[in-house]
């Protein structure tokens, strides 16, 4: 198995991490609608594309910036009925649904994949929601193979492939990820399904 790669430092991939404000907003669907056009995420384009961002369910979400432009996002908030990993993760690890957060809505500008950045969002997310003592988890399209090789980079579990309900009529197919278990002593899950 693959030894997970640590995430560079801020400094090595010259991009820096900080809390999302609300008047970032409109330069992250910027960003959204570039990512969206070269890469079809997300796949169905929001009506609203900055209230899904701003899920209601959401804990905190940080932007990376470079040179005062911003080229990343990611988001961590309780997890929806439309989320699988949370159930999955629970059920694995005995530990109740609200013990997990749920990483979402990471994107990073096409110009910038390869440097670290989406990992250094991730470590970001992953770490606030271990400070709120809750496990990170997240879904991903099994076609986002791209956002897939950073997981499994990164050193997460690939929980289970389920499917997930995204309307009454339309049904998609996910990964469900954890985010690897922490040497502070945050218990491992048994393997196996």
């Amino acid at each position: 198995m693959e030894q997970p790669v640590r995430p560079l430092t801020e400094e090595a991939s010259g991009c820096g991490v900080r809390q999302r404000e609300d008047a970032d907003l409109d330069a992250c669907v910027e960003l959204l609608a570039e990512v969206h056009k070269r890469d079809g995420y997300p796949e169905k384009w929001p009506e609203r594309p900055g209230d899904w961002l701003a899920r209601p369910a959401l804990f905190a979400a940080w932007v990376a910036e470079l040179e005062g432009r911003i080229v990343g996002h990611v988001g961590l908030s309780e997890g929806g009925v439309e989320d699988r990993a949370p159930g999955l993760w629970s059920r694995r690890a005995g530990t109740p649904v609200e013990a997990t957060a749920v990483i979402s809505r990471l994107f990073v500008a096409p110009t910038l994949r390869g440097r670290g950045v989406g990992a250094l969002l991730m470590e970001r997310a992953a770490g606030e929601a271990r400070r709120r003592q809750r496990h990170p988890v997240l879904d991903v399209l099994t076609s986002d193979t791209s956002a897939v090789a950073l997981y499994e980079r990164l050193g997460w579990t690939l929980l289970d492939t389920v499917d997930q309900r995204w309307g009454p009529t339309e049904t998609v197919t996910v990964h469900c990820y954890a985010a690897p278990v922490t040497p502070s002593g945050e218990r491992r899950a048994p393997s196996g399904p």
